[in-house]
């Protein structure tokens, strides 16, 4: 094959753009699904106040999931992802319309300004607050043991949601925290997620385009990985900015799933060992309250309890990163 003929040009030019769209799909396929038991532990050790194992490290997260998908099968570690997208979804629809009805921007252009940057993010905590009961059933059905519980159907998370909202449905303890409590910790993770995360990635993104040299455009034909590698920045700048996020707000979000679980009357399983069940039975008063208990009774790292899974999870998602860029370089490359 000639590499200078159209057959070749148009052949290299549809595999760049099927390796850029599959390094992508990779990417979102490893953060949404595979990644998925490790969000499922991670949640079960921070509302469990009962373990005497924090799972700081990588190592005995792994063991004790081994133990999980022994006792309870592999779905027990995919739980309750079909109700984590719903959120997502729920989540989104809400941003859209809050940003169709106000003039809260839901992009922030280049030549941004104060104004726009507060209402940018007073419409991701508006959303916060309106996905705040579906995230809270989301939440339940990823740490509820499948021991013990029926499984549910798909828009079981709707319908708690709803029923929560509106106080009716399955009947909770008394120690149940009120929507009104919970609003300020749910808006404030998710707000400062996003603060952290967009930050980074911004600032990723400028020193990798800084150092990756500009093709001109008659060196474009020649090289292939051209869309490629465009694609990349934007992966490594979002899988970076996740997980500094996700590091810097882990405490936060240790509280606020306790608070969100707690009068459920949930009952997780024994992340000490990976057998047996365990209820929820904590009578936090409110965010405050919730941290200086797990300070005085757990100890700083009482707030980091399941941190081994985040490990995990990242770690997963950059060899699969990897493996998809080397699989299609290699593709690319005999091309030519």
């Amino acid at each position: 094959m000639v590499k200078s003929s159209p057959l070749f040009s148009f052949v290299t030019d549809q595999l760049n753009r099927f390796a850029g769209f599959g390094v992508g799909l990779a990417s979102l396929f490893t953060e949404n699904v595979l990644a998925h038991p490790c969000i499922v532990f991670r949640r079960q050790c921070q509302v469990n106040y009962h373990a005497k194992n924090y799972h700081l490290t990588p190592f005995t997260v792994v063991n004790i999931m081994y133990h999980f998908s022994k006792t309870q099968g592999l779905k027990g570690l995919w739980k309750g992802m079909g109700s984590t997208f719903i959120v997502q979804g729920i989540a989104l629809g809400t941003e859209g319309i809050i940003s169709e009805l106000t003039p809260l921007p839901r992009e922030v252009s280049h030549k941004w300004s104060p104004k726009q940057i507060a209402g940018h993010l007073i419409l991701k905590g508006l959303t916060c607050a309106v996905a705040l009961p579906f995230y809270s059933a989301s939440l339940i059905e990823t740490v509820q043991s499948e021991i013990i519980k029926d499984n549910p159907g798909i828009l079981d998370c709707v319908k708690e949601g709803i029923c929560r909202l509106v106080g009716m449905g399955v009947p909770h303890s008394k120690r149940l925290l009120p929507l009104g409590v919970l609003v300020v910790p749910t808006v404030l993770h998710g707000v400062l997620h996003y603060i952290i995360s967009a930050i980074i990635q911004k600032c990723i993104l400028f020193l990798l385009r800084k150092k990756t040299p500009h093709q001109h455009p008659a060196d474009a034909s020649n090289s292939v990985q051209t869309l490629l590698d465009a694609y990349l920045p934007e992966l490594i700048a979002s899988f970076v900015a996740n997980l500094c996020a996700d590091v810097l707000v882990y405490p936060l979000e240790t509280v606020l799933h306790r608070l969100h679980i707690q009068g459920t009357r949930t009952i997780i399983d024994n992340t000490d060992h990976g057998f047996e069940v365990l209820p929820i039975n904590t009578q936090y008063e409110g965010m405050r309250d919730c941290i200086n208990v797990i300070k005085k009774e757990e100890g700083i790292f009482g707030f980091y309890k399941g941190f081994g899974a985040v490990l995990v999870q990242y770690t997963l998602h950059a060899a699969v990163l990897q493996i998809t860029r080397i699989i299609y370089s290699t593709l690319l490359q005999n091309a030519t």
